[in-house]
């Protein structure tokens, strides 16, 4: 069995929705498979109090969740105790005196107003003072009488009016002073000694003094006290302001030689270093991203607007385009070390470049995202990470850069150009990157990058040259570069045609010039349009000189044939080209163009000439088999194979005639119902019209009419 039969048979099985999903589900395992490796979780050999082999970084950041504790007590221990000053302290200390004194004016007041004309004897005297403390007393809250002596109350009882004011103004002022201050509860002691000595040497009557430094004493009290609200915020502050003490992803852990202490040994183990055989997240982590990339990959396939058969062409062809663009990228990992690093010597566009060729811009794309991925992990070995960014940057631009060169027109052909300047693209992607990441690089080893970008650039377009003709043989592709050399006129087929055929060969070569034109003017392909004029008459080499063109100088046979017998010879060219075209394995595009050129159209000269004979005609058997036009290239080939034969045997062609025909021949053909079977718009068959025109007004433009020199000078002589 040839490859061929074997791909005939893998896409009959992809007409099952079973096998469709175990394609997927087959290059989803081959993509896990080939990354397993990658993302296994690296095993040290390290032994406490030992030298270390090797230096050994920490593969990710992770929390020191012991040393931020222990940062966090220290920061909470650092926070003073907050106290705060209760002024309404010493106001209600202040008040509480004044009212003190004020109670003893008041009871001197009242006690005046009853004896204020009688002499008193030293009983009564001494009743009254009696009755005035008892009444003083009552003035004030019991806990004032219990902290103060009656001696106090007496003194203030006793003393003048004036003295009693000078008492109180003296002893409020001092309380004011001392208690402005903060009075911790440790200094309340020595704030009454100090209240003392603001009172002791102002003069006053010694009882009196007295009394004063007694209620003095009594006012000052602590007004300086723990905060335990705003301490809590303080050290609450503190806590939020340490920053969790990290082990930085790539911070070297310990280097080679150096003894694997306790914290060496405690900061491995919380890295994951020492216990990460028994890891599963990574081999978890990369299950989901495959099948998160091949689910997507799995709902475009079914949401193409195409038909089945091509939809599983190309699936196909994807699929062994990525497994060997993977298995590339594992076999180069595989030698590349920290001694040599072969990460950007891989052909990252490759698969970019087949694919654009034979298929289409969505699929390279895809490609080139998914591959930049899966080469990030493929490439982590000389990384702390499981994801090596700078190889993920190198392979999407590059691939991105190669599609865009293919996708203009003087780079579709020639691959081998194509990569060259890719490559100039790499350098400029290696260094870019190499700058952005800011890593120490030595001359020598620029010169190294330089020759991998190269390396890359054209092997990638190598690869992609040897590799084409494997696919369009295996899955019967048309490319771009099949084309060009489809189109080569030492094609035996071409040669077949000048030789045999040289007036067929120059109407197929100028039918080419107009169908190119034109199909490119509606973004159909010109290049497969212009092959397939080339090879559209190859037919006509059985007879070629039943055809008008070939007919150089001879009388035309068909003059002397039946007009029915004149029809088989025409229409046989058809069927004749086809069967030519399908011996020499031509490419199913270019048979359909042949077969399908002429449509089903009504050979007309000779319905009408048999009409005149036999009324009995029927218009069926003069036209030709078809089919009618399946495509926008066949339709359009099939308008300018008429144009360019109607103009040619046209006399004297002005723009205006040109115009007038080519309009006409379209509209004849749109009656005629030949283009009912192919996508083709109204808009687009009058951008062909006036297309054609152009093409046409430029082949035969009005020549200026030279004048015959020799005659000119006979006529003079």
């Amino acid at each position: 069995m040839d490859i061929n039969q074997l791909m005939s048979k893998v896409k009959q099985l992809l007409q099952h929705t079973v096998f469709q999903v175990l394609l997927f589900v087959i290059l989803a395992l081959v993509s896990y498979g080939v990354m397993f490796s990658n993302v296994k979780p690296e095993k040290v050999d390290v032994q406490l109090l030992q030298v270390a082999n090797e230096t050994l970084r920490a593969p990710k950041t992770v929390e020191d969740v012991e040393k931020t504790k222990q940062e966090k007590q220290d920061a909470v221990k650092q926070v003073d105790d907050v106290y705060t000053t209760k002024k309404e302290y010493g106001e209600n200390r202040v008040d509480l005196i004044s009212s003190i004194f004020d109670a003893a004016a008041e009871v001197k007041k009242e006690s005046e107003k009853k004896n204020v004309s009688s002499v008193l004897t030293k009983e009564e005297k001494e009743e009254l003072s009696n009755n005035n403390l008892t009444l003083l007393k009552k003035k004030l809250a019991d806990d004032v009488n219990k902290d103060l002596t009656d001696d106090v109350y007496k003194a203030l009882l006793n003393a003048s009016d004036r003295e009693l004011q000078n008492a109180k103004d003296t002893t409020i002022t001092a309380i004011n002073t001392v208690m402005r201050e903060k009075i911790a509860a440790t200094e309340v002691e020595n704030a009454k000694k100090s209240v003392e000595d603001e009172i002791k040497y102002i003069s006053m009557p010694t009882d009196l003094k007295k009394a004063s430094l007694s209620l003095a004493r009594y006012a000052i009290t602590q007004n300086y006290f723990f905060d335990l609200k705003k301490t809590e915020e303080q050290r609450q502050a503190a806590l939020e302001s340490v920053e969790p003490v990290k082990i930085l992803q790539g911070q070297i852990l310990v280097e080679k030689g150096q003894l694997v202490d306790r914290e060496v040994y405690r900061n491995l183990k919380l890295t994951g270093l020492l216990n990460n055989e028994h890891s599963v997240l990574p081999f978890l982590g990369l299950g989901i991203l495959v099948v998160l990339v091949f689910g997507c990959m799995f709902y475009f396939y079914h949401k193409m607007e195409i038909k089945n058969e091509q939809r599983h062409n190309q699936i196909l062809i994807f699929s062994l385009v990525f497994i060997i663009a993977i298995a590339i990228l594992k076999t180069v990992s595989l030698f590349s070390n920290e001694s040599v690093d072969l990460r950007f010597f891989i052909p990252a566009a490759m698969g970019t470049m087949i694919l654009k060729i034979l298929l289409d811009n969505r699929y390279s794309l895809v490609f080139t995202i998914i591959l930049s991925i899966f080469g990030a992990i493929i490439f982590n070995e000389n990384t702390t990470t499981n994801f090596n960014f700078s190889i993920c940057i190198y392979i999407l631009l590059s691939g991105i850069a190669s599609l865009l060169l293919l996708s203009t027109k003087n780079f579709r052909s020639k691959l081998f150009q194509a990569g060259f300047l890719l490559s100039l693209v790499n350098v400029l992607i290696i260094f870019a990157v190499v700058l952005i990441m800011d890593l120490q690089v030595a001359n020598l080893e620029y010169v190294f990058h330089i020759l991998a970008a190269f390396v890359s650039g054209i092997s990638s377009s190598i690869l992609a040259i040897g590799l084409l003709p494997l696919f369009e043989g295996s899955f019967g592709i048309l490319s771009t570069m099949k084309l060009i050399e489809l189109s080569n006129p030492n094609h035996p087929l071409l040669r077949k045609i000048l030789i045999e055929a040289p007036g067929t060969y120059h109407h197929s070569v100028m039918v080419a010039n107009l169908a190119e034109a034109a199909s490119e003017a509606i973004g159909a392909n010109g290049l497969l349009a212009r092959v397939g004029c080339y090879y559209h008459d190859i037919g006509k080499t059985k007879r070629p000189q039943l055809f008008i063109e070939n007919q150089m100088n001879i009388e035309n046979p068909h003059d002397k044939l039946q007009p029915a017998a004149s029809r088989d010879i025409i229409i046989a060219h058809v069927v004749d080209g086809s069967k030519i075209l399908k011996k020499y394995k031509m490419p199913q595009e270019i048979i359909d163009i042949a077969e399908q050129h002429h449509g089903t159209t009504l050979l007309k000269f000779f319905y009408y000439k048999e009409k005149e004979l036999n009324d009995d005609v029927k218009e069926e058997d003069y036209r030709y088999p078809g089919p009618k036009p399946q495509t926008k290239e066949s339709a359009v080939v099939s308008v300018a194979d008429s144009v360019e034969a109607a103009v040619r045997s046209m006399k004297s062609p002005t723009r205006e005639k040109i115009e007038m025909l080519v309009k006409s021949i379209i509209h004849d053909r749109l009656n005629d119902d030949q283009f009912s079977e192919c996508d083709i718009t109204i808009k687009e068959l009058d951008i062909v019209e006036k297309t054609l025109c152009e093409t046409l007004n430029g082949i035969f433009h009005s020549r200026i009419e030279y004048p015959d020199v020799k005659n000119e000078k006979k006529q003079v002589k």
